[in-house]
Parts: structure tokens; sequence; C-alpha cells
């Protein structure tokens, strides 16, 4: 199955989170002190790209002294990143990580890319984050982590995937997160640990599942047994895609894809994230 033809089966999904992100699980407030987001823009030039681009974000820096761990955001195809931010950028800050969501589609003049290919440079804005990250004091330029949801998470772990570019680039990411990816087309050779939270009856899954079984995508090629850095993936029983979506709590069947909250799926998988940024990248040091 082609990638273009997965991005087209995701459409409706993505059209959902972009009005109803705010909804989703971790919006609740648990904690006391939320740091508040502060617009940015930065230079966006890599390696190999022929053209800067100046990107746009959100940057959220807990409070106290020291260098903390960071998390570099990826929102989906559809999604706003101001709402990924409010949503998954609150929550990471106020556990005591720097957050950068970044706006993947803003500068480039569109609005989502649900249903068609991406552009090939989105797949280094992870890295263009990363880059400015590293600059930053407040930030342990070691201890930094890719993370996203639906084709974000697919960003996230192609970032950590071995090949042309996470070879490309001096600065390298610790770990990734991707909740919910699309991994059909992903070889699974990480270079660092990577957390995959996918629902059991997600339509998805089974790529997921083989992926990390070794069994390759689409492209021919997979890793072998022991091959790279262990993928942890965490499959939620009687959960589907979207699963920590308060929105989704009456159920949407659409294009053959069903999409229901979860409420122990969505809390499990808070816990799963927790533990994994700890024994990944810990805490302020």
């Amino acid at each position: 199955m082609s990638f273009a033809r997965l991005l087209k089966l995701l459409t409706i999904t993505v059209f959902f989170f972009s009005i109803w992100i705010c909804n989703s699980a971790p919006c609740s407030a648990e904690q006391q002190s939320i740091p508040a987001a502060q617009a940015i823009e930065f230079e966006g030039d890599l390696p190999f790209t022929p053209n800067p681009l100046t990107l746009k974000g959100y940057l959220r820096r807990p409070d106290g002294a020291g260098r903390h761990p960071a998390i570099v955001l990826l929102h989906g195809c559809g999604v706003i990143a101001e709402r990924y931010d409010q949503n998954w950028g609150q929550r990471l800050a106020s556990w005591g990580y720097v957050t950068l969501t970044i706006d993947m589609f803003g500068p480039r003049g569109i609005n989502n890319v649900c249903g068609n290919a991406y552009p090939r440079d989105l797949k280094f804005d992870a890295y263009r984050g990363l880059n400015f990250l590293v600059r930053q004091p407040f930030v342990d330029a070691n201890r930094i982590v890719a993370m996203g949801s639906s084709q974000g998470g697919l960003l996230a772990l192609v970032a950590v995937e071995r090949g042309e570019i996470e070879q490309m680039y001096k600065n390298r990411f610790r770990a990734a997160v991707a909740y919910y990816p699309v991994c059909d087309e992903l070889k699974g050779i990480a270079v660092v640990p990577a957390l995959i939270l996918i629902g059991e009856r997600d339509t998805f899954a089974p790529g997921c599942r083989n992926m990390v079984d070794g069994q390759g995508g689409d492209f021919g090629t997979s890793r072998t047994t022991g091959e790279g850095v262990p993928i942890r993936l965490v499959v939620y029983p009687e959960a589907y895609h979207g699963f920590d979506v308060l929105g989704f709590k009456t159920p949407v069947d659409i294009a053959g894809h069903h999409l229901e909250y979860n409420q122990s799926a969505a809390d499990q998988s808070l816990d799963e994230l927790r533990e994994f940024l700890r024994s990944t990248v810990g805490r302020r040091q």
C-alpha cells in the first residue's frame, strides 16, 4: 500500500483532530504550573536543502535554572500547530520539559497535506527544531526527544530511523515517541529508543506490529532480529485510532475507519509516556 493511499485514509480522522485536538485527554490540567507559550521564528536551513526556510513554532520553558530535557512536537497532516501545542505542549512543559511545537504548514502556505504526499522537506523539520533547541542555554542538547501523533508520529519515527536523514546531522535525538502512527513504510531500524502507542483495533496497528516484528514495509527491506535499538510497541486492548481524543466519546465511523475515545487507553498511555521519558532523558539537571 502506498504512503499516499494511507494518508488518504487518514484525511477524515485528522480533520476531526483539527476540531477536537484540545478536547483530548492530555488537555485536562493535573499540574499546578503550565509554562506560557512563546511564539517564535527560527531559521530552518539544513545541509543539502537548497532553500532556507524560516519556520514558526511555540516554545515553552519550565521554571527553574539549569538545562532541561526537551521535546520537539510534530503535528498531524491537518492539525493546527497552535492547538497541538495547547494540548501536548502544555502537558509536557508542566512535567518539566522544554517543548517546541513546530508549525510545519504556516510558513509553507498550506493548510494540510491530508490525502496528498507531503512536501519532501517536511521530513527535515524535526531536525530543524532540534538544531534550534541545542543552541538554547536552558536545553540539554543531549536529551532531546522527537514526538508526534498520527502523521506527526510517523515523522518522529522517520527522524530516528537509520538512514540518510539521521546520518546527515551532527546533532541527534535521544529518543522518539509516536501516538498511533502509520508504520507501513518504515523499516523499524531505530538508532535510539522509540515508543509507539496504538490501539489494538486501530486499522493501522498491523503495520506497526509488522515493523516491530521485523517484517518491514512497502520498501521491501526490514530489520533483522536484534538489529537497531529496540522499539517499544504498546497496544491497548479494545482501543481504536484517536483513543485519547475526548471528542470521540461519541464514536465515529468514516471511510471504513472507527474512531473512538478510550479512557483506559488514554490514561495508561500517559503513564507509559511518563516512564519512557524518565528512562530515556530524565528531568532537569
